[in-house]
C-alpha cells in the first residue's frame, strides 16, 4: 500500500485520545500545518509529548485538542513565552508534567531500546521533581542499584501511539533525512507506534540510497509520507526557510485572550480548507520566496 498521502488522510488516522509525538523544537521545524489540519478534523483528548514545547504544541493547545501535555519547558524563543500552555495550566484545562528537556529525551530513548526504565541523574534535587511527585500518578520512582546499592532515580519510557516529524526530504517510503539540529527525533520515532512524516520534498529513493548515513528516520517505521512544502510555516526548517517574523508576532498576540486566538483560528484554520489556501492567505508565492534559506547560511 502506498505511504505518500495527502495531509488530511494521514491526519484522519489519528483517533481521539491518541498520545502524539512532536519532533519540533520552539519555532523550528514544527508540524504547524499538521497541527492546523487536527484542529479542523476536530481529533481531541489528545497527549501530547515534547522534548521542547513548541509552537504546534501551543496552538493544539490553544484550541482545546489537548487534554495532557508531557514537556521539556519551552518557549516561543524571543517573541515570547507558551501563552496557550501556560493559560491552560492556571485555569486547570490542561494537565501538564514538566520535566528538563534531557529527562523527556531520556524517556524516548527508554522507548526506543524497549526498556522497562531509565536512570538519571539530570532531575535529582530539582524543584521539577518536587512537582512531578506531587501529581498521582507520576512516572517518576526510585531504584537500588544491584551493584552498588545506591539509589536512582528512574523514569517510565514514553511511548507514543504515533510520532509526527517535519523533515527536509524524505522517499516514498519514509526514509528521511533531516538536516542541521536532530534533537530528540530518532529516538522519538523509535519509540512510537509508527510514524508520519511531513517533508518539504519526496525524492526519488535512490538519492537517499546513496547517501545513507544521512537518513535519521528509517522507512519500516512510517505509516504516511506527506510531501508538504512549507509545512512548518511560520517557524523554520534549516536550510530550507527562515521562521516569519510577522505570523508569529500575530500569533503572540491572539494569544493574549480566548476570544483573540479564536479570531485568529477563525482566519488561518477554519476560515481555510487546506494547506494550499493558507499559504495564499499569508501572502502566496512572494512572501515564501522572501523566506528562503540563504544557501550558505541555512537560514
Amino acid at each position: 500500500m502506498p505511504k505518500v498521502t495527502g495531509l488530511g488522510e494521514a491526519v484522519a488516522s489519528i483517533a481521539d485520545g491518541a498520545h502524539i509525538g512532536l519532533s519540533g523544537f520552539s519555532i523550528a521545524r514544527c508540524a504547524m500545518a499538521f497541527a492546523r489540519e487536527i484542529i479542523r478534523q476536530g481529533i481531541r483528548n489528545l497527549t501530547v509529548s515534547q522534548c521542547v514545547g513548541a509552537m504546534d504544541a501551543d496552538m493544539l493547545v490553544g484550541a482545546g485538542a489537548v487534554d495532557r501535555l508531557i514537556y521539556g519547558g519551552g518557549s516561543l524563543d524571543r517573541f515570547g513565552l507558551l501563552a496557550n500552555v501556560n493559560a491552560a495550566i492556571e485555569t486547570g484545562t490542561l494537565v501538564a508534567e514538566e520535566y528538563s528537556s534531557l529527562s523527556v529525551a531520556f524517556r524516548y530513548l527508554a522507548g526506543s531500546l524497549g526498556l522497562p526504565f531509565i536512570p538519571i541523574r539530570s532531575l535529582s534535587g530539582s524543584d521539577l521533581l518536587a512537582r512531578l511527585r506531587e501529581k498521582s500518578g507520576s512516572d517518576v520512582a526510585t531504584v537500588e542499584d544491584p551493584f552498588t546499592k545506591v539509589r536512582w532515580l528512574v523514569l517510565k519510557p514514553l511511548v507514543p501511539d504515533v510520532a509526527v516529524v517535519q523533515v527536509q526530504a524524505c522517499d516514498a517510503e519514509g526514509n528521511s533525512w533531516i538536516m542541521g539540529p536532530k534533537w530528540d527525533n530518532g529516538e522519538l520515532v523509535k519509540a512510537s507506534g509508527r510514524a508520519i512524516v511531513i517533508a518539504e520534498r519526496v525524492i526519488p529513493a535512490d538519492e537517499i540510497r546513496r547517501e545513507p548515513e544521512r537518513s535519521v528516520i528509517p522507512g519500516l517505521l512510517v505509516s504516511h509520507v506527506v510531501e508538504l512544502p512549507f509545512g512548518a510555516h511560520p517557524t523554520s526548517v534549516y536550510r530550507e526557510y527562515d521562521y516569519d517574523s510577522r505570523r508569529i508576532e500575530e500569533y503572540v498576540e491572539a494569544g493574549g485572550s480566548r476570544d483573540a486566538f479564536r479570531a485568529y483560528l477563525d482566519a488561518y484554520v477554519f476560515g481555510v480548507k487546506n494547506h494550499r489556501e493558507y499559504l495564499e492567505k499569508i501572502g502566496g508565492r512572494d512572501k515564501l520566496e522572501s523566506l528562503r534559506a540563504d544557501p550558505v547560511l541555512g537560514y
